[in-house]
């Protein structure tokens, strides 16, 4: 399981009693943190069958689906904010999920590891081998990951994709904030902003 530098940030852009919806919400953590401090009205979508019950346990309202079927169930900005938490390298089709994330809700937070860290350039480089950090912590054979993207990659998609960045954060693995001009080789992990 990564390791999750990104909740605090995320709770903290996200206002008191929001609709909010967290797709792959894993074991319903983040969700369950919103409605007990913030009282938001959460849902989530889930995949894995374990996570859900998981979900169920805690309290949290989830749709056990893909991410985008359950999406099209809502009309358009029924949420405040629609959260993809680490989630978007296990995406077939990101740009579907983006453009769907922003017709359901206001605002997207997007959250995913930076593949351009130091750390995974190193093993590449050095050991000539698929890396495994902290925030990569899979085999290249059993990996959930399906798309290795980088903050640089992430950024021009969004322009590609005319998805307007808010605001965006990065993060070394230890939570100490990395400055943007150098957060593609040193942050391992980014949190994007997004709205129409």
């Amino acid at each position: 399981m990564p390791i999750r530098l990104d909740y605090d940030y995320i709770e903290s852009h996200v206002p008191d009693g929001a609709r909010v919806l967290d797709l792959g919400c894993g074991d319903g953590k983040l969700l369950e943190d919103l409605i007990r401090e913030k009282g938001v009205e959460g849902r989530g979508i889930e995949i894995d069958e374990a996570s859900v019950r998981k979900c169920i346990k805690r309290g949290v309202p989830v749709y056990h689906g893909d991410m985008l079927q359950g999406m099209k169930m809502f009309q358009e900005r029924h949420f405040d904010c629609v959260v993809l938490s680490q989630t978007l390298q296990q995406t077939l089709n990101p740009a579907e999920v983006m453009h769907e994330m922003l017709r359901v809700g206001k605002r997207a937070i997007v959250s995913f590891p930076n593949f351009g860290h130091w750390q995974v350039r190193a093993r590449l480089l050095l050991g000539g081998m698929a890396p495994i950090t902290p925030l990569w912590p899979y085999e290249w054979y059993n990996t959930p990951n399906v798309r290795m993207l980088t903050i640089k990659d992430f950024t021009r998609f969004c322009r590609k994709q005319n998805l307007r960045i808010v605001r965006r954060r990065f993060f070394s693995r230890t939570f100490i904030r990395t400055p943007a001009a150098g957060a593609n080789f040193f942050a391992s992990i980014a949190i994007f902003i997004l709205e129409r």
